[in-house]
């Protein structure tokens, strides 16, 4: 195989921005002045929080979606549509149940007008070198999920794509059969047994990313906008536990753990248009507790605490951004440390906990505030959740506001702010303890 020139662009985007249309005809920021450059030989791997329009910009990539402004080049033309030349491996597989591993691998071929012989030849080969030599004739159900994968990573290879897109491909696996497929991919990756020239790695999994990539572009949120770029001069195999890597993957952690800034240059306070992360009462009190058992002791390494525990990015970090929110932690320097109102949280029992719950939920969660208010003011001390939905409809998309919403119900329910009637969707005072009204409660204990 012909030797990768690391000088050769593959792929540009240039102030690539990506809106999305509200019922309301408002348009929904997705991405904001997205740069990004593939060269030839290299592994890039995107990484963000939810929200930060990786699908959306792996679609405009590929020629799926189109970009609201901005350029796409791809080998120097503007990507106008899909592109010959780039193949996808998804998250879920996306294999038909009714076609055996040969013909959904011929799939992609079969579309180009490879003919048949060509075809056969080609797609037992793929299937040979991905580890599936045997199970030509098997369907999907017959094989376990690592197999099948295997199958979506021989349907992309086969059309011998210059640029590989993975759009969290490994996700869905358990661990040891994604690390065994890792391990595979980079060994063919490494040895030139495959055509592709590229790959855009997007992914939740940091240590993932470290050792995979040559270089890690992370997205901000809300709208995605490039945040930072790390390259990874380590050469492969890598060592996990080597000093090197672990300091790659402290400083991905910092960097994506960081608070938004201010023009002022000053980290911006929980923001006034009620935006909050997905997460519920038991994970945070289960992050809490694990905080404060052995060996952390209300402080921790953040890649150390996603490891034990099992979190992804995209698990961690809403409850690392809730935690803040609450004022119970504070993230710096990719560590997690509990403030005292975290630690008196993890003290106290059950009723106390709720106390102090709902203390810190009324001051620092603009929206659960907001919602006790309104019900306060109004006659019958009740409203329809519609009536807020739609005003966080004027900051954010339906499928989002309807996410915030739900965890202000939940965090105000558990706090006992307010009830909430799942059937008819009406929030009310018929419930809630009254202390929290009062300014005393306020105060600090």
């Amino acid at each position: 195989m012909e030797a990768l020139h690391p000088e050769t662009n593959l792929l540009s985007l240039s102030k690539v921005c990506k809106s999305f249309k509200k019922t309301g005809g408002e348009e929904h920021l997705v991405l904001d002045g997205v740069n990004l450059e593939i060269n030839e030989g290299e592994i890039v791997a995107l990484l963000g929080r939810s929200g930060s329009g990786k699908s959306t910009l792996l679609r405009i990539i590929s020629g799926l979606a189109r970009p609201g402004s901005g350029k796409v080049l791809y080998c120097g033309l503007p990507v106008t549509g899909p592109v010959k030349g780039l193949a996808m491996v998804f998250q879920t597989f996306a294999l038909f149940p009714w076609l055996t591993v040969l013909e959904n691998v011929e799939l992609g071929l079969e579309a180009m007008g490879v003919p048949q012989a060509e075809r056969r030849r080609r797609a037992l080969a793929a299937i040979d070198l991905i580890g599936l030599d045997g199970f030509e004739s098997a369907y999907p159900k017959e094989l376990s999920g690592g197999m099948r994968q295997r199958v979506g990573f021989a349907r992309a290879l086969v059309v011998e794509p210059t640029l590989l897109l993975m759009d969290e491909a490994f996700s869905a696996l358990d661990v040891l059969t994604a690390e065994t497929l890792r391990t595979d991919l980079i060994e063919l990756w490494l040895e030139r047994r495959i055509p592709t020239k590229g790959i855009l790695l997007v992914s939740h999994n940091i240590e993932e990313a470290v050792l995979l990539a040559d270089r890690i572009v992370i997205l901000g949120t809300n709208p995605g906008v490039v945040l930072a770029e790390i390259k990874i001069p380590l050469e492969h195999p890598r060592d996990r536990e080597a000093t090197a890597f672990r300091h790659i993957v402290d400083q991905v952690y910092e960097l994506m753990t960081k608070r938004p800034r201010s023009a002022a240059g000053k980290a911006e306070a929980v923001p006034l248009s009620y935006r909050l992360p997905g997460a519920h009462i038991t994970q945070l009190a289960g992050l809490v507790e694990a905080l404060t058992a052995e060996p952390y002791n209300g402080r921790a390494d953040l890649p150390e605490i996603a490891d034990q525990m099992g979190f992804g990015v995209d698990q961690l970090f809403p409850l690392l951004e809730a935690l803040e929110i609450l004022g119970f932690a504070h993230t710096e320097g990719g560590d997690v440390e509990l403030t005292p109102s975290g630690n008196s949280f993890v003290d106290a029992d059950i009723l106390r906990r709720k106390v102090i719950f709902a203390e810190h939920v009324i001051r620092h969660v603009a929206l659960v505030a907001h919602i006790r208010h309104i019900l306060d003011e109004r006659p019958g001390n009740r409203a329809p959740e519609d009536r807020f939905l739609r005003e966080l409809e004027d900051f954010f998309s339906e499928d989002e506001a309807e996410k915030i919403l739900q965890v202000a119900i939940e965090w105000g329910r558990y706090a006992e702010q307010f009830a909430y009637e799942e059937g008819s969707g009406i929030l009310s005072l018929e419930n809630p303890v009254s202390f929290m009204c009062q300014p005393e409660a306020l105060q600090p204990k």
